[in-house]
């Protein structure tokens, strides 16, 4: 069922220029009478030129809409400068309700160069179907959603002015809840390491589990590559590297390791490098991104360690990449744990929860209940101090003075941290990234 439907009124053809109120009444009385009840929201796209003929013609417009007495309440007029902007303002007004099906009525010229737009400002989450604009002679085409079409029939260098109209946009946009913040740790020395780990703050992503310097995109979340890239864009100017030379683990929550310069896994979970200028990053929305850093044979790593990639060993499989390849020596290696979910929130089922409490009963509380309260960040340091690192090496919550802490609960701090445990699935992330200074 038709969730919302988009007009795309923003170049309209001559042709449909002259009859344009009677054809957009009887588009919208079909709609009106097509729908369920309560009537899908409508929202009609239009160019906003200041003193042009076509904004004058838009504004006539405006009786029309306003005749189909149902759908008063729930249609929107959104003029903008251009469609990059008019579009993602709808986007905002359709991720407000939770909505995700979606008809889209507009010229068939229109057509290919919309789902360009469409494929970069949303993700799998929604559902499009199209309708030329025109007398609808029935319902049926209200009823479901036609998948969306892959087909791209535009050309390269059409995609191309429509990706840097996108993203000159997106860069126009103000930060949202505050500045961006960078956590750094003492102990990665800054003379030959740059570093940090991410809060939630300072970036354009506006859903509010996501909002708002949220850095990873998938198909189950409402935030689209061009927002995240538009944030680690401002993550690397606020930081001073470069993003175009800047790599994330491809998560599977096992324990594989990239090494930078050779054939890159399909996943893996740890990536070390000895290149200069080169950014490596870790997530983390509880799960702890981990950094590794050796001044001596100026090497790094970035490891992401959930539950399961922390009984797998995936932070010592990453210091062990490290001295392999790079020939590091183990006591040399520093290993600071980003912000992740704590001992105080963090639960798992029993029999999970039998794994930590080989390593060490103090990384279990309340053993004997379903769920224990589980404590990963112990777990980690254990088991790289098991593997050689020396314990002065590592920093973790457990530091005495506390104004150094950087591993604080993400679950504990929403204005701070994203969560997954607090947000559900879709939440947003953070990240912790090093690379050597040139």
């Amino acid at each position: 069922m038709v969730e919302a439907v988009l007009l795309d009124l923003f170049s309209l053809p001559a042709n449909l220029q002259s009859n344009i109120q009677g054809l957009l009444r009887n588009t919208l009385e079909t709609i009106e009478k097509c729908s369920s009840i309560p009537a899908p929201f409508v929202y009609v796209m239009c160019c906003q030129k200041q003193g042009s003929e076509r904004n004058s013609k838009q504004e006539s417009l405006l009786p029309a809409l306003r005749e189909v007495q149902s759908l008063k309440k729930r249609l929107e007029v959104v003029r903008a400068l251009t469609t990059a902007a008019a579009l993602y303002t709808i986007k905002q007004r359709l991720d407000e309700k939770d909505l995700s099906i979606i008809k889209v009525i507009l010229p068939t010229l229109r057509k290919d160069l919309m789902k360009v737009y469409i494929d970069h400002l949303f993700t799998a989450v929604y559902q499009f179907e199209f309708e030329d604009l025109q007398v609808a002679s029935d319902c049926e085409n209200l009823q479901i959603a036609e998948p969306r079409s892959e087909e791209q029939t535009l050309p390269t260098q059409d995609v191309a002015l429509i990706r840097s109209e996108i993203q000159l946009y997106l860069e126009s946009l103000p930060s949202l809840k505050g500045e961006l913040t960078i956590l750094r740790s003492s102990l990665i020395p800054d003379d030959t390491f740059l570093h940090g780990f991410t809060t939630r703050t300072g970036g354009i992503s506006y859903i509010p589990t996501l909002s708002s310097c949220n850095l990873f995109s998938s198909s189950k979340r409402r935030d689209p590559q061009v927002v995240v890239k538009e944030n680690l864009r401002r993550l690397a100017n606020a930081a001073g590297f470069n993003p175009e030379t800047f790599h994330r683990v491809k998560i599977d929550h096992a324990n594989a390791v990239c090494i930078m310069g050779k054939t890159e896994p399909d996943s893996y979970d740890g990536i070390v490098t000895n290149q200069k200028g080169v950014t490596i990053a870790a997530p983390g929305a509880d799960c702890i991104p981990v950094l590794f850093a050796d001044p001596v044979r100026k090497a790094c790593g970035a490891a992401h360690s959930g539950w399961k990639g922390t009984l797998l060993g995936v932070s010592m499989a990453t210091v062990n990449a490290m001295v392999s390849e790079y020939g590091c020596n183990v006591k040399d290696i520093l290993v600071v744990l980003g912000p992740s979910v704590g001992p105080c929130c963090y639960k798992l089922p029993h029999e999970s929860a039998k794994e930590f409490h080989r390593i060490d009963p103090k990384c279990v509380r309340l053993f004997d209940s379903a769920s224990p309260y589980i404590d990963i960040r112990r777990a980690t340091r254990i088991l790289l101090e098991s593997g050689g690192i020396l314990p002065e090496n590592i920093q973790d919550d457990s530091v005495t003075d506390q104004n150094q802490n950087i591993t604080f609960c993400t679950a504990c701090h929403p204005d701070k941290f994203y969560s997954h445990f607090r947000d559900g699935t879709n939440f947003g992330t953070q990240i912790g990234f090093i690379s050597i200074k040139d």
